[in-house]
């Protein structure tokens, strides 16, 4: 007695069911995309305030040391405290830094001061330390 002949489902029934999974996998994979976007969009906003109130505390700083030379050091530490915030906190550093520069340079400050601010800015937001800057003498409250 010979076996029993194997019954294949139609071709075109084989190509339904591969698409169903394929689309069930890209389904699976687009949900986990959205999720994880979905999971981190809150962040930004709040990460990018407190950076922009870091900026603004290290500008007060800055203002109330009154300290020669200290310019840099300041410029530093606000765009690193900004930066350690998260990535909204990085573009505020990044956003506000520019555009305090480009005002500055509208008003007539010197291209040379600018591009050593914006040496001091990138060095923060990088994560340096923003110490590489201080000033001798700065009262360590600073």
């Amino acid at each position: 007695m010979d076996a029993p002949a194997l019954v294949r489902p139609p071709p075109l029934v084989v190509l339904e069911q591969a698409l169903q999974n394929m689309k069930l996998f890209v389904a699976g994979v687009v949900l986990i995309l959205i999720v994880e976007i979905n999971a981190q969009w809150y962040k930004f906003p709040v990460e990018a305030a407190q950076g922009a109130h870091d900026m603004w505390r290290a500008y007060s700083d800055m203002r109330e040391a009154n300290w020669k030379n200290s310019d840099k050091y300041f410029h530093a530490r606000g765009n690193y405290d900004a930066a350690q915030r998260g990535a909204g906190g990085r573009w505020a550093a990044e956003v506000i830094s520019n555009t305090r520069e480009w005002v500055q340079e509208k008003m007539g400050h010197g291209a040379e001061d600018s591009e050593a601010d914006q040496r001091a800015n990138r060095w923060g937001q990088e994560g340096h330390d923003p110490n590489h800057f201080r000033p001798a003498g700065l009262p360590e409250k600073y």
